[in-house]
């Protein structure tokens, strides 16, 4: 069976990888990248659950996020956190558009690819990644955890995605930077692409669509990253 729909995560796929979110957000919040891994671990043990999972999911909210990992920071740590900026926009300052992938995709739309977007995302961070999207120009479909209340890896979310595009797991293919995720779509019967950077990915997913990689190359303006 031949797929027509592409379905793509958000975070370290159409943006640059969470890595470089990560430190980025940690030196503008003035926290050690090491205390903060530490502080989402610790949260993560006394709540029973990942800070990121509980937010993504509306169980809390981004202060109450952020208020679960100041209380595992040292007492001087994310004071800029503390006084009352948002988490989402020291966050987005380090996130930038992957252009080339979004370009690709462009040529995936236009060749007649349905395409979908499936993200773990945070109700107060939505204008902000949708600011940097071409949200409405490219997707058919928008499945957002927030507004699902379940998250990446449960297949109750790639259930709702299937719904929504009234199409069977054998006609999409999956493009997602976390293996489990990959996993669990593919357990589900949709074939997956594990993204770690965009010239594999483009490469993958051409070969895939048996779509000639020139073609796949001009669609992202001349060059791969």
């Amino acid at each position: 069976m031949a797929f027509d729909t592409i379905v793509v995560d958000y975070g370290g796929v159409l943006t640059n990888p969470l890595v470089e979110t990560f430190a980025a957000f940690a030196e503008l919040a003035g926290i050690d990248a090491g205390d903060l891994a530490q502080a989402l671990l610790a949260s993560t043990e006394r709540h029973g659950e990942m800070p990121m999972a509980a937010l993504e999911t509306g169980v809390i909210t981004e202060r109450q996020m952020v208020d679960r990992i100041l209380a595992e920071l040292p007492e001087d740590a994310g004071r800029v956190l503390a006084d009352g900026r948002s988490f989402g926009e020291l966050w987005f300052r380090g996130r930038r558009p992957n252009e080339p992938f979004i370009e690709f995709l462009r040529g995936l739309r236009g060749d007649g690819y349905r395409l979908a977007l499936l993200t773990n995302n945070v109700r107060e961070w939505e204008p902000l990644w949708r600011a940097q999207l071409p949200v409405d120009e490219l997707f058919d479909v928008v499945v957002d955890s927030h507004r699902e209340g379940v998250r990446k890896p449960d297949p109750a979310i790639y259930r709702i995605l299937l719904e929504r595009l009234g199409t069977a797991p054998q006609r999409c293919l999956f493009v997602d930077d976390t293996e489990e995720n990959c996993v669990a779509a593919a357990e589900l019967g949709i074939r997956s692409v594990r993204f770690a950077d965009t010239d594999g990915a483009v490469r993958e997913i051409s070969a895939l669509l048996d779509r000639p990689l020139a073609m796949a190359a001009d669609a992202a303006r001349g060059g791969l990253r």
